[in-house]
């Protein structure tokens, strides 16, 4: 498939900057396939700006970078519209999210307020301002950031923000050959100034159009189905997973399938994006997390209770 072929290309020429990400570069081409938007969450130092800035650039994309912080306001995000003395009208003057890939560094320093000015422009791909609707670039990837660690002066993301990512991701620290290997990569060069682009954005539209093209059987759908319903009825969880996140994983396992060179999609596809597509949809219960225990091991309890369906691809699918 000619997906496979671009995605590869893609991964490849990241991995020219990054150092044992294999992982979660198949994962943000998977968010980039089925045009939604990533979470990372993982300590500073981790490589998340070059990640996004060598994914941008191996499109062939616009990329932003915004740094968030208590004093941030909406319009800072968005844009704001002002009175153009030369001409004597109003003008928009776009702000940084009018970009392919944006990296929202540090997503939860910024006030609720602030965080909400992304709502709009990731589920709708637009931005309104004094009540003029912009269209935004395709294709359009948020990848925001959190750091565990520091909670001071944090705002937590409220669950309808954190519900409109499609992929949670830890990035993780390298094993200690992946770092030697990266300082060997970086000892006298560094490679992202030598990046090229393999990919243009019409690429990528081409790739997010076949997506829903990919074939998902009714045994599957119903896996689907009844990881999310049992995450509604498991033991410690306050709010389970929304029907907003049975698409989510439906299109997650479509993109994968797409990206692995696949028309169809398998049930083991469907367990791979299980964690990273519902688990920060789970809101586990102040009891539940006073035993030490969260919506990451409500996922495993889930994934070990619900019986995974036998694979069922009729003929001329394949």
């Amino acid at each position: 498939m000619a997906e496979m072929g671009l995605a590869a290309r893609i991964r490849a020429n990241v991995e020219r900057v990054m150092v044992g990400k294999g992982e979660v570069i198949e994962l943000l081409l998977v968010a980039l396939a089925a045009g939604g938007h990533v979470l990372i969450e993982d300590v500073p130092g981790t490589g998340k700006t070059m990640l996004a800035k060598s994914l941008a650039r191996s499109l062939d994309a616009s990329f932003r970078r915004i740094q968030f912080t208590p004093d941030l306001l909406p319009s800072d995000v968005t844009g704001v519209s002002y009175f153009n003395q030369q001409r004597g009208e109003f003008e928009f003057r776009p702000g940084p999210v009018f970009a392919q890939v944006l990296l929202a560094d540090e997503i939860n320093r910024a006030t609720p307020r602030t965080q909400s000015a992304l709502l709009e422009c990731m589920e709708e791909r637009q931005v309104t301002v004094d009540g003029v609707t912009h269209p935004l670039p395709r294709p359009f990837l948020v990848l925001a950031t959190q750091n565990p660690v520091e909670q001071e002066g944090t705002f937590p993301l409220p669950e309808a923000q954190l519900d409109r990512f499609l992929l949670k991701l830890p990035s993780g620290y390298p094993t200690a050959e992946e770092e030697l290997a990266m300082l060997e990569r970086f000892r006298s060069a560094d490679p992202f100034q030598e990046l090229q682009p393999v990919a243009s954005a019409q690429d990528v539209v081409a790739l997010q159009q076949a997506v829903p093209k990919v074939y998902v059987a009714r045994p599957v759908q119903q896996y689907i189905v009844d990881l999310v319903r049992a995450t509604r009825s498991a033991a410690g969880v306050e709010l389970g997973v929304s029907p907003r996140g049975s698409l989510a994983l439906m299109r997650a396992a479509q993109a994968l399938a797409a990206v692995r060179g696949r028309e169809y999609v398998l049930p083991d596809d469907v367990q791979y994006l299980a964690r990273p597509v519902l688990t920060h949809r789970v809101v586990a219960s102040p009891q539940l997390r006073l035993r030490g225990r969260g919506a990451a091991e409500v996922m495993d309890e889930v994934l070990a209770s619900v019986p995974v369906p036998a694979e069922a691809v009729p003929k001329g699918v394949v």
